[in-house]
């Protein structure tokens, strides 16, 4: 029988019954799995107590923490290291194999690791138009979690959004890859993208997107303010997605990806200069 790797998985989850079942799935070599759901009504909490996950419920008060922060604070961990892991990801043998083999030969030497992922879009993998790395694997008491003054974005709910908690520590990246993979509709695509760009107008127009710590690999980190403030941000959304990253080798699905990527900028940009027309110049 093969070892239990000593990690806590962290997976948050509001009716992810399409995908749920694939994500514990890829899950079972880890310790512990917990499952925080928002009151789902489909078959989400069944199906992931019938896999074996703890499920607990999380009530919003609409107050900070949010979801995951909450639960960092609050759950009984197991383990030291903490992994998130969305309901639509997955994590394949050779990168849970990885990651046992390296706390087992580094320990504690860093305090988080960067994943990178093989993203699906209109059902093939796009492998240039959307390479991305976020930390996923943090040791729990070296881990902060920071407030984005968004408790105004209505839409996303409990839902921290994609900023992700510094780590008190160094980091390193792993080299196998976690799968991103959305069984819902483009539908639910772009309805959800359609509130990320809420949430991102707002935290620009308010200050926190340049002011906040986020944890981010290389030059992204600096990159990514530096974006923010660049005008024809749709086009080069576009160029950079589908030339630059080399999308068009990805076929329709690079081209209708890199598309969406310039949609959401300019969603972004719409709905910023409402605020400014609205509230006012945006604080810096």
């Amino acid at each position: 029988m093969t070892d239990k790797i000593l990690v806590s998985i962290i997976t948050i989850s509001l009716n992810e019954e399409a995908n749920i079942a694939l994500c514990l799935e890829s899950l079972k070599r880890f310790d512990e799995v917990w499952l925080v759901d928002s009151n789902s009504t489909d078959r989400t909490r069944e199906i992931a107590e019938e896999m074996g996950a703890k499920v607990v419920t999380f009530d919003w008060n609409r107050k900070y923490p949010k979801k995951k922060q909450w639960a960092f604070e609050n759950l009984p961990f197991a383990n030291k290291w903490v992994m998130l892991v969305d309901a639509d990801e997955q994590v394949p043998d050779d990168l849970a194999q990885e990651i046992a083999d390296t706390l087992k030969r580094d320990g504690d030497k860093h305090a988080g690791y960067f994943l990178g992922f093989n993203y699906f879009f209109a059902g093939r993998m796009l492998r240039h138009g959307q390479r991305i790395y976020k930390l996923a694997l943090m040791q729990h008491a070296k881990t902060r979690w920071q407030e984005y003054d968004d408790l105004e974005v209505t839409v996303l709910g409990d839902n921290e959004m994609h900023y992700q908690p510094p780590v008190d520590g160094t980091t390193a990246v792993l080299d196998y890859r976690m799968v991103h993979e959305d069984k819902e509709s483009l539908y639910h695509f772009f309805d959800r993208h359609n509130k990320y760009s809420d949430w991102e107008s707002i935290v620009q127009y308010n200050g926190s997107y340049f002011r906040n710590e986020d944890a981010q690999p290389f030059l992204r980190r600096y990159l990514k303010p530096l974006f923010a403030r660049l005008p024809f941000k749709p086009f080069i959304a576009f160029f950079f997605c589908y030339v630059v990253k080399m999308g068009f080798l990805d076929g329709r699905a690079g081209f209708d990806f890199a598309v969406s990527r310039g949609v959401h900028f300019w969603q972004i940009q719409m709905k910023h200069r409402e605020l400014v027309r609205d509230r006012g110049p945006a604080k810096k």
